[in-house]
């Protein structure tokens, strides 16, 4: 795990509280935390450089937005060559209905979150944009009925 940072309680609990609202003030996290506003706003800054906070994200319902059909698809890619890859995974990922995109070990080499308007829309992203290409050897449809998020994401606790 050379790409880890170490992080103390104070910045473990910074990162939990803007996990669970990206939108949480500097002066409230500062008090959250029991730190002035301008060493939260530091400790903040640091995270970003670390690369330990890449952004922040805009949660939408994809139903009200008119797609409330959801599906992961588990993608073939043969042969499985790098020069076929970029271009597959560039498409994939400018499709409107791709919501993320995933390269796997084991039999699927992709599998792609999509959200849809219809059963129909879905056959014919399945059947246009997937098994019509050269590349693609085999398409498996999986429905997401419910969804759910989990805690946030904070280092593995150290024994001791």
């Amino acid at each position: 795990m050379s790409d880890s940072v170490v992080l103390d309680p104070v910045d473990l609990e910074i990162l939990r509280l803007l996990q669970n609202d990206a939108r949480t003030t500097y002066r409230d996290l500062a008090a959250a935390v029991g730190v002035a506003p301008s060493t939260c706003l530091d400790r903040v800054a640091r995270l970003r450089r670390g690369r330990v906070i890449l952004g922040h994200a805009l949660r939408l319902d994809p139903a009200k937005l008119g797609r409330p059909l959801e599906a992961f698809l588990s993608v073939q890619v043969r042969p499985h060559r790098r020069e076929l890859i970029g271009p597959f995974v560039e498409r994939v990922r400018a499709l409107p209905e791709s919501r993320a995109l995933f390269h796997l070990t084991g039999p699927d080499d992709y599998l792609v979150h999509v959200a849809v308007a219809g059963t129909a829309d879905l056959q014919r992203l399945v059947l246009d944009e997937f098994t019509s290409r050269r590349e693609v050897a085999r398409v498996e449809t999986r429905l997401i009925f419910q969804q759910w998020t989990c805690g946030p994401l904070l280092p593995p606790e150290r024994p001791g």
